[in-house]
């Protein structure tokens, strides 16, 4: 990509700040309170790519192994995840979510996704198809 003109700079400025001030308003439309954003992380991690390793969540998280080692067992007290031999190697467990923990994602999503569709009847008509054509380059710069 060549050199940014200060218009896209600020246009960068604006989408960090703006993204960033969405994600935390997000976030506080919790279905369990008693969950921190790491721990909701995990569980999405697990409903998105099945079962894991205790050293894949760490990486996929961005956490060190100790860590998420904690944050599995704190998990597994709540009921929220199970662990399993690994089918290949005895010296490794696999971490599966639950049923409840399945529950408490979805009916997250459901709060949050009602929560932004009201927040976008806020946007006049042409704001929300941006906002409709943004959202697969969004998706993308979020995955990239």
């Amino acid at each position: 990509m060549p050199e940014m003109s200060e218009d896209d700079l600020a246009a960068v400025s604006q989408l960090r700040s703006s993204t960033m001030r969405l994600a935390r308003r997000l976030r506080h439309q919790r279905v369990e309170e008693s969950l921190s954003p790491t721990e909701m992380g995990v569980l999405g991690t697990l409903a998105r790519c099945g079962k894991a390793t205790p050293g894949e969540l760490a990486r996929r998280e961005h956490v060190q192994p100790p860590s998420m080692t904690r944050i599995i067992a704190m998990l597994e007290e709540k009921g929220l995840v199970r662990r399993e031999p690994h089918p290949d190697d005895r010296r490794q467990v696999v971490v599966s979510s639950t049923e409840q923990a399945e529950a408490i994602l979805t009916e997250s999503r459901r709060r949050r996704n009602a929560w932004l569709a009201e927040l976008a009847e806020g946007l006049s008509k042409e704001e929300w198809a941006l906002i409709r054509a943004a959202a697969p380059a969004l998706s993308r710069l979020a995955h990239l």
